[in-house]
């Protein structure tokens, strides 16, 4: 690559128009192509799981069983507009972030064998 880039470059001193194009056109590709392998390689898997989360945390309902950001397992009461009041053990209720709630492995495990055998 170091090499092509030299040989562009004493081509483009030398005024040979035609390599200087080439070589504006090559940087561009490989610019472009960079870009594009970052995009599919680890911008896009992340936005597939953020609205993976985001349906998750759209279809939770009383007395499902979630864990917290901080590692809390408990099931929920009540769902209010940005928070849950989550029971985490008898006359034990914690109000958390919605933002803050993930599916709990164990349930994660049965969905996942529930697709399995579908």
């Amino acid at each position: 690559m170091l090499l092509n880039w030299i040989m562009l470059d004493a081509a483009a001193k030398t005024g040979d128009a035609s390599a200087s194009t080439t070589g504006n056109w090559t940087s561009m590709l490989m610019i472009v192509l960079i870009i594009a392998i970052f995009y599919f390689l680890m911008i896009r898997p992340q936005q597939k799981k953020q609205k993976e989360i985001r349906k998750f945390r759209e279809a939770l309902k009383k007395g499902d069983r979630i864990i917290t950001a901080g590692g809390i397992l408990g099931r929920i009461k009540e769902i209010k507009e940005n928070t849950m009041l989550i029971s985490v053990a008898n006359d034990t209720t914690i109000e958390v972030d919605k933002g803050s709630i993930y599916p709990s492995a164990a349930d994660a495990n049965e969905q996942q064998a529930a697709k399995g055998n579908n």
